[in-house]
């Protein structure tokens, strides 16, 4: 999987070990042999819930996934195999986070999200003179206000930030354990940084390094942080933590068309790609709408904003593993 050019951070075994472990849900990967060799790979997370029913997904809770192979033969010989698993499993549909296969039936899931990615130069300086004035300026702000960053060994001090952030966006938070367990099968690749206001957490990131990439995959910050650039400040740390590690990719992840989290990170300098992936039923019926601000999700996007921190914090981890 390291060695296949295609091959992303969430095709690697860890991420499904994590799944397993902090989720509870089965991560079947699905191998294609040639001659006794391994030559193809596609990872696959069954989700079952109330909320969503149940979907085979490449690769569940991740941005990327679809199969690996050595030919065009063997992506055909694992595509077949998922949909075979679908069939028989009674799974609702099979879902890839790649564009869609050749193959009958498959519709690809387009339109609605973005990917953003930008390169660094070796110069931190070079990077930051890149940004937009205004961005610049927020990050100025941020360090006039005496805001300071910190790599922490533990989610401790990440979590309950992250779960307020969530919670105002009206998204359920996953469990503790999830970010613990990411942090400890990744190891050196999985990195925490916080942002201090004196002593006190008001943001955190938390980024995964592979090949020459960060990806800063989850982030969160007190309501009070936005006052204070938190955000701005939390970011170009990155960036030079980033660059002192040998990063040349600072990718982004993806965002909503049309929403302030885009418009955000096209300020940061990302070039934006459509997001294209890839859905299939056995009884052909089109993808759910996950969409939280289509007119039904979003009464309960509202409802979910509503609830006490401690209810949401308690209930998030059970809707959260639905999700996938």
């Amino acid at each position: 999987m390291l060695a296949h050019p295609e091959g992303t951070l969430f095709h690697l075994w860890p991420w499904g070990e994590a799944i397993a472990t902090a989720l509870g849900h089965h991560t079947p990967y699905l191998l294609a042999e040639r001659a006794g060799r391994i030559v193809g790979v596609l990872p696959l997370v069954a989700v079952e819930g109330l909320l969503f029913g149940r979907a085979l997904i490449s690769t569940g809770f991740t941005v990327g996934g679809g199969p690996l192979a050595r030919d065009a033969e063997v992506a055909r010989a694992l595509v077949e195999a998922a949909e075979n698993r679908c069939r028989e499993g009674r799974f609702g549909r099979l879902e890839l986070r790649c564009p869609p296969p050749d193959r009958p039936g498959w519709l690809p899931i387009t339109g609605k999200q973005l990917f953003f990615r930008r390169e660094l130069d070796p110069d931190p300086e070079v990077n930051f003179r890149g940004l937009r004035g205004n961005q610049r300026t927020m990050i100025r702000k941020g360090r006039s206000l005496g805001l300071a960053v910190a790599i922490d060994a533990d989610c401790r001090r990440f979590f309950p930030v992250y779960a307020d952030s969530v919670h105002r966006l009206g998204t359920p938070v996953l469990p503790f354990a999830w970010f613990a367990t990411l942090q400890r099968l990744f190891s050196e690749r999985c990195e925490v940084m916080i942002v201090l206001q004196g002593a006190r957490p008001i943001a955190g990131v938390l980024s995964f390094f592979f090949r020459d990439s960060v990806l800063p995959y989850y982030a969160g910050s007190v309501e009070a942080a936005r006052k204070l650039a938190a955000h701005d400040f939390m970011y170009d740390a990155l960036m030079r933590r980033a660059v002192e590690r040998g990063c040349r990719i600072f990718d982004f992840g993806r965002s909503r068309v049309g929403s302030g989290h885009a418009d955000f990170k096209r300020h940061w300098g990302c070039e934006a790609t459509p997001v294209v992936y890839a859905h299939w039923s056995p009884e052909g019926r089109p993808p759910p709408d996950l969409d939280p601000r289509s007119e039904g999700n979003r009464r309960l996007v509202n409802l979910w904003k509503r609830l006490p921190r401690w209810l949401a914090n308690r209930l998030g981890p059970w809707a959260a593993r639905q999700i996938g």
